[in-house]
């Protein structure tokens, strides 16, 4: 349910109203009880994420982890971004199985 911002135009009193979409909006304040409350258009509501962030690699597992390193130290490349052959490419292998088709 969201927060609504209210204001009396004729005792200038402002509030925060907690209360469902579908409710009527208020019309008498709770201060002088006339009927001159409106609500206002506020900014509307957010998500915010705060700290480091949400992400699927926060949360990998010690194995994944020890998994990884153990796949990026078999896959060392020499200066010039080549790989030194220990590895298969995953792309050689995708262009051989169209080929074979």
């Amino acid at each position: 349910m969201p927060t609504y911002e209210y204001r009396c135009d004729a005792c200038e009193h402002q509030f925060e109203l907690f209360q469902s979409i579908t409710a009527e909006p208020q019309r008498r304040c709770p201060q002088c009880g006339r009927l001159k409350l409106r609500r206002l258009i506020g900014p509307g509501a957010a998500i915010l994420f705060k700290g480091s962030g949400f992400y699927i690699t926060d949360y990998r597992s010690e194995s994944y982890k020890k998994a990884a390193a153990a796949e990026k130290s078999a896959t060392k490349t020499d200066g010039n971004g080549k790989s030194d052959g220990n590895s298969t490419s995953t792309t050689s292998t995708k262009k051989e199985k169209v080929a074979k088709k």
